[in-house]
């Protein structure tokens, strides 16, 4: 494994081409996301599409032949990461969504902003009364609209439109809470003229998919029954007769380009659904056929019995990456704790209530979870491949890798960020069970 405190485009043109088996990467967005000069746009859409190809031409050129990338976006720039994928010379393979609970919402409240255009004072006529659930006691207190308990927590008051045109927009706003974020899945082209060729020759240009699948108590198997769509009354689309059975994977569901976080605010979204009331063949005499010779068909005749019936929330589907409350801290303990969320001050943030005390010794402000990083190196990455990281924040991908026994090159430019992916990933290593060489 390998840490290199560095530019990524300096780093990877001392790197040999067809050297690494995938890349699995958080890129900036180009937002200004906190202020941080890291996600500055570089100038416009174009600068920064320009700025992005160039780091991922070289990166295309360090894969090898039908590897695969996994590269992190935002909703409202994505469309700017896949424009310099593509420009870079990868080929999109689909686009992998992750829905998360823990976005904050960054909307500007319209009718508050037109009273202080005005200079107009809003009357607080009262709190919302979920702000902070674990302080509900202070919402009962008679003094709760003093001055002093209130320091700080202007957010969270509820005031009342003080002029006429606040009046007519009170309750918009300029944006949604966010959600969801997209990786890009694209794949340097093949240099062979078959994937079986290209997978024989390099190792790379498949995905994983048995060791990814999505395991489920539900049966899976799956029946064709009367209400199957069918050529006609006795087959299906597929020229199977009525009664054939699809089994299910004893591994689980295939992996989807869905994943969640497994939180309450995630999995409420979802249906509750019902599965597995179709007819299934327990018992089938595979002799017993017959066949309408003026058709050229045939019939099974079977004995059905009921499935199993399953219900919950759809979430279960798809895979679910809780993330442990010690991950983004683990190795980082002595480390100097700073503020790393909200608006970006590096002091925390003045609370009568310490809602808000978002300070942590990992202070990177966008740590991924270990567990969904592990899912997506062990999706695209053949057994004892080399993953690459560009843009390696706070290490973890590489964490990830040395867990699942994948070897490792991270590159980060950020002196401070990289001090904690290497404080991060030292800690696997010291846990892990392989045999691993971190050199910095």
């Amino acid at each position: 494994m390998k840490l290199i405190n560095d530019d990524c485009l300096i780093a990877m043109k001392k790197m040999d081409s067809n050297s690494v088996d995938s890349i699995v990467t958080d890129p900036p967005a180009g937002i200004g996301f906190m202020g941080k000069d890291w996600d500055k746009n570089k100038g416009g859409r174009d600068q920064w599409i320009a700025w992005l190809s160039e780091i991922m031409t070289e990166a295309l050129r360090v894969l090898k032949p039908g590897g695969h990338a996994l590269v992190w976006s935002l909703p409202r720039t994505s469309h700017w990461t896949g424009f310099a994928l593509e420009n870079a010379g990868f080929e999109v393979r689909d686009c992998v969504y992750h829905l998360f609970g823990t976005g904050f919402p960054k909307s500007l409240d319209i009718s508050k902003a037109i009273d202080a255009m005005h200079g107009a004072e809003r009357e607080v006529v009262g709190i919302n009364e979920h702000w902070n659930r674990k302080n509900r006691s202070y919402q009962t207190n008679a003094n709760i609209f003093s001055q002093d308990r209130l320091h700080g927590q202007s957010e969270n008051l509820i005031t009342a439109p003080a002029t006429e045109d606040a009046q007519k927009w009170s309750g918009w706003g300029t944006a949604l809470k966010p959600a969801v974020e997209q990786w890009w899945l694209v794949r340097k082209p093949l240099s062979e003229k078959t994937i079986a060729n290209n997978v024989l020759k390099w190792g790379t240009g498949g995905l994983n998919i048995d060791e990814c699948r999505v395991p489920t108590d539900d049966d899976t198997t799956r029946v064709q029954t009367n209400d199957t769509p069918k050529f006609n009354e006795k087959y299906n689309y597929f020229g199977n007769p009525l009664g054939f059975q699809n089994a299910g994977h004893e591994l689980g569901r295939f992996p989807a380009n869905l994943t969640h976080d497994g939180s309450d605010e995630v999995v409420s979204l979802f249906p509750h659904t019902k599965s597995g009331k179709h007819q299934t063949v327990e018992d089938i005499n595979r002799n017993n056929w017959s066949v309408d010779f003026n058709k050229g068909l045939s019939k099974r005749i079977y004995n059905g019995v009921a499935l199993q019936e399953s219900e919950g929330s759809a979430s279960r589907f798809f895979y679910c990456a809780k993330a442990s409350k010690s991950d983004r801290n683990e190795g980082c303990e002595d480390l100097e704790e700073k503020q790393y969320s909200c608006d970006g001050r590096n002091k925390e943030i003045e609370n009568a209530f310490q809602r808000n005390k978002s300070v942590s010794n990992n202070h990177h402000p966008t740590v991924k979870s270990t567990k969904l990083m592990r899912y997506f190196c062990k999706l695209i990455t053949p057994p004892k491949g080399i993953i690459l990281d560009p843009f390696m924040g706070s290490g973890s991908t590489g964490k990830a890798a040395v867990i699942e026994g994948f070897d490792f090159i991270g590159i980060e430019l950020d002196a401070e960020y990289f001090e904690i992916a290497k404080r991060r990933i030292e800690s696997q290593v010291t846990k892990s069970k392989n045999q691993v060489e971190l050199l910095v």
